[in-house]
């Protein structure tokens, strides 16, 4: 099982209401929610743990995790609010502003961690979950409790105006860096973790540091892989983009779910992939993600649309 271990939310979506104005429609998400989702849909065996609320978007986002097949057992429920996230989309690109106080998933320490059961053999971090306080210790801790004998994979998902420490979130980032085996980012990402900065130098230091694999997203270009012998890059599909919400989530769901499919998503697999194992799981990734924004919203693939 991969257990995704961080933000599950409500994005508020821009509507337009006849000529009365703009209204917000309340549909599940996060961006390890979303990848949750993904990974359920797409037939592989998915967990989610995080803070959830008992009130009616809780309710709902647990809904939809069953819906997608994904086991919601660890999940902390308590009665705190649900985080919700405003989404702007300009030219099919969203940013995001988000309403967090004291919710379910920000209030969660690491007393409320579970034990993890044997099945779980991969844990997949990242998002605003490992900004705020407690949640961010809390999931910290997790990642370096268990980093010695699972899989660790990373997307911080950089979102600027979610973080007011930064000196303290750069450490942070570091820290779990160093732990991790895959590790994902975006051009915006690295601009804003070590700004100006080249992304070769900075995988093949991470790689040295004893990340297994280094994942950079290229948009409308595909993706690029690199490990300590290998440098290969896919091209994305073509389609007409309606909205990039989820693009990057449902990225990395595709390419976990093609490592696990290929036996290869052990920590002894992930160090040693092949370049057909690595080239099949790029290509699974961005086509996972080619469909996630030819439709509005965070809304993966089934394996059937494949």
């Amino acid at each position: 099982m991969i257990l995704c271990c961080g933000e599950a939310l409500m994005d508020m979506l821009p509507r337009e209401i006849g000529g009365e104005g703009t209204a917000f429609l309340p549909v599940p998400g996060g961006a390890i929610f979303n990848t949750a989702l993904a990974l359920g849909r797409l037939g592989t065996p998915a967990g989610f743990l995080y803070g959830v609320s008992t009130d009616l978007f809780g309710e709902q986002l647990l809904a939809h995790l069953a819906a997608s097949n994904v086991a919601s057992d660890l999940t902390i429920r308590s009665p705190r609010p649900t985080t919700l996230a405003f989404v702007r989309l300009k030219d099919g690109n969203a940013t995001y502003t988000f309403y967090d106080e004291n919710s379910a998933g920000r209030m969660i320490t690491a007393a409320d961690l579970p034990a993890l059961p044997a099945a779980v053999s991969t844990l997949y971090f990242g998002g605003i979950s490992l900004i705020g306080e407690p949640c961010g210790t809390a999931l910290e801790a997790l990642l370096m409790r268990e980093a010695g004998s699972r899989v660790i994979a990373l997307d911080p998902n950089i979102r600027p105006s979610f973080i007011t420490d930064e000196t303290a979130y750069r450490a942070r980032l570091s820290r779990i860096f160093a732990k991790a085996d895959i590790l994902k980012l975006s051009e915006e990402d690295l601009e804003w973790y070590a700004p100006g900065s080249d992304f070769d130098t900075m995988a093949k230091s991470w790689i040295a540091g004893g990340i297994k694999v280094v994942l950079k997203t290229l948009g409308k270009d595909g993706a690029r892989a690199l490990t300590a012998t290998q440098d290969i890059t896919v091209p994305a599909r073509k389609v007409e983009v309606v909205d990039t919400v989820g693009a990057g989530d449902t990225f990395n769901a595709g390419f976990l779910s093609s490592l696990a499919e290929a036996g290869a998503l052990t920590k002894t697999g992930v160090g040693a992939l092949s370049d057909a194992v690595l080239t099949a799981a790029l290509t699974r990734a961005t086509s996972v993600a080619a469909v996630t924004v030819s439709r509005a919203g965070a809304n993966p693939p089934w394996a059937h649309e494949l």
